[in-house]
């Protein structure tokens, strides 16, 4: 069992414990954990990602040391194994999934959604991930070369999604409101002006 797994048992443990003896209601903890999901988490890879489309230069730095760009924005992270940030384009679609547990930059993207942890995700993400990528809402032209990253306790990634049509006179803060976890992830792309705010 992983270090990361056994963590989360024991946050489950104390969780039920918490509940149980009534010190915290099961909606709190839920709230805490969609604002982590969802705000919180993605929020450090979002002005990563923000800043990319407005700086070529940063942009040139995330992609040779992920961790020292993160850290010039101010981002307090702990590394917890190399990263690579992998960039989409109008030809290549980049997807990150961890086959063995579920490895996952938590520090830039925020807690890892519930079926990320799945086995049909990381199982049919690396047999059929044009299928699923569509079952999941993102279908891609098939002229599109999809490529799927494995995670793992040795190396994470995180995707650069491409910038979205229509946002050229938006400044850094308005298009990190764009980025969301999936799409960092690779299953989603970045969201359009009038799609601002969604958690992804």
């Amino acid at each position: 069992m992983s270090e990361g797994d056994t963590n989360a048992l024991r946050a489950e443990a104390l969780e039920s414990l918490l509940v149980e003896r009534g010190i915290v209601r099961p909606e709190v903890v839920d709230a805490i954990i969609r604002r982590f999901e969802q705000d919180i988490g993605p929020m450090n890879g979002a002005r990563a990602v923000a800043r990319v489309w407005v700086d070529p230069g940063y942009r040139a730095r995330l992609l040779a040391d992920p961790w020292a760009a993160i850290a010039e924005l101010g981002v307090t992270v702990i590394p917890d194994a190399p990263l690579v940030v992998v960039e989409n384009s109008p030809t290549a679609h980049n997807v990150v999934v961890c086959t063995l547990c579920s490895c996952y930059p938590s520090g830039l993207l925020g807690l890892p959604p519930s079926w990320y942890k799945s086995p049909p995700y990381r199982s049919r993400m690396v047999r059929e991930p044009r299928a699923l990528l569509a079952e999941m809402g993102l279908a891609l032209p098939a002229d599109v070369e999809v490529r799927v990253w494995d995670s793992s306790a040795e190396m994470r990634y995180m995707v650069l999604p491409e910038r979205p049509a229509g946002t050229d006179a938006m400044n850094e803060e308005e298009l990190a409101a764009l980025v969301t976890r999936d799409a960092m992830i690779g299953v989603a792309k970045a969201g359009r002006p009038r799609e601002a705010g969604g958690g992804g």
